[in-house]
């Protein structure tokens, strides 16, 4: 009967991931006309790419490096853009148009994998995806200055769960990055697991099988064991701190440019509500679209989130300048 629970609890973890992995779908399957200008084809024109370049052992330690046809300045602005998939699916070659888009104005553009969470690959969470994109962005540097490209500061951008995967590194890794982390963007990642905030799982509610819910998946998702009455009195959340994005902010945090959707039923509204306050709090320079009309992927919201788009290109044009 134990195992049965634990197999039970498992697979419905996994369904989260899933669902999680699909909602972003949506918003990639509709593409209006003022879409085409952030996604074109890679050519010649733009540049280089390099695929597949190593940054560790793992099978999924690899990225791929778009560099900028015009190869005589001194220094180059890196931009890393992290694919969606719930943790537990996607690829850095889904993202090419906008990678492509990225490198014809002028920046090195590089897309990650990282090793994903599944029944084969259960320590694959949340935590260690983080851990390995902190690895990567020095060999990406490396790599850039072995072709010519010397990298002198960053942005850090991605959709869904690699929005999510963008922010830690923006703010918690930000201070030890081999170069300044100038830029985040991104959209519906999560950024914080308070439980009052997930109410669309039911991990609001002061009861047993609330508090055993929440400890389970976030327990997966963080790669730390909890317990419901970790849950119960709070300790749990200090433990989720090495994933939780809105916990680093300060007042040394990045420029930062975001979306979310209202309805979202995977990513929580509320906390992308504790992740706007925190913004404001320690007086970051943001921008924050709310999509009032959608859910996780921000499908029925086109005039905001092309105004999202348009501030994502103004704050690249503003911090990360081209010289």
């Amino acid at each position: 009967m134990i195992l049965n629970k634990k197999v039970f609890i498992l697979i419905c973890i996994i369904l989260f991931f899933i669902f999680f992995a699909l909602g972003i779908g949506s918003k990639f399957l509709l593409k209006p006309a003022w879409a085409k200008k952030y996604e074109i084809e890679f050519t010649d024109e733009i540049g280089t790419l390099y695929t597949d370049l190593s940054y560790g052992e793992k099978e999924a330690n690899k990225f791929d490096m778009y560099l900028p046809k015009d190869n005589t300045r001194d220094t180059y602005g890196l931009i890393v853009y992290l694919h969606a998939g719930g943790f537990t699916a996607g690829d850095k070659a889904e993202d090419k148009r906008m990678l492509s888009w990225l490198c014809s104005k002028g920046y090195v553009a590089v897309g990650i994998n990282y090793t994903l969470f599944s029944e084969e690959n259960p320590k694959a969470n949340v935590y260690v995806q983080s851990m390995e994109i902190k690895e990567a962005i020095s060999k990406v540097i490396e790599e850039a200055k072995n072709y010519g490209y010397s990298i002198n500061e960053m942005g850090i951008a991605g959709g869904s769960a690699g929005h999510t995967l963008a922010m830690i590194y923006a703010y918690r890794d930000a201070g030890i990055s081999p170069v300044p982390v100038k830029l985040l963007f991104g959209a519906v990642g999560p950024s914080s697991y308070y439980t009052e905030d997930w109410g669309i799982y039911g991990f609001d509610k002061n009861t047993d099988e609330s508090r055993k819910g929440a400890a389970s998946l976030f327990g997966v998702m963080g790669g730390v064991e909890l317990t419901s009455e970790m849950i119960k009195d709070g300790t749990y959340i200090e433990k989720l701190k090495p994933i939780s994005a809105v916990m680093w902010i300060d007042e040394n945090t990045v420029p930062s440019v975001v979306a979310y959707g209202k309805h979202d039923k995977v990513q929580p509204y509320k906390a992308s509500q504790r992740l706007l306050k925190a913004y404001k709090e320690h007086n970051v320079d943001y921008q924050y679209f709310e999509c009032s009309y959608s859910g996780h992927g921000l499908q029925n919201d086109n005039t905001v989130y092309k105004e999202y788009m348009e501030t994502v290109e103004k704050y690249l044009n503003k911090y990360m300048t081209i010289k």
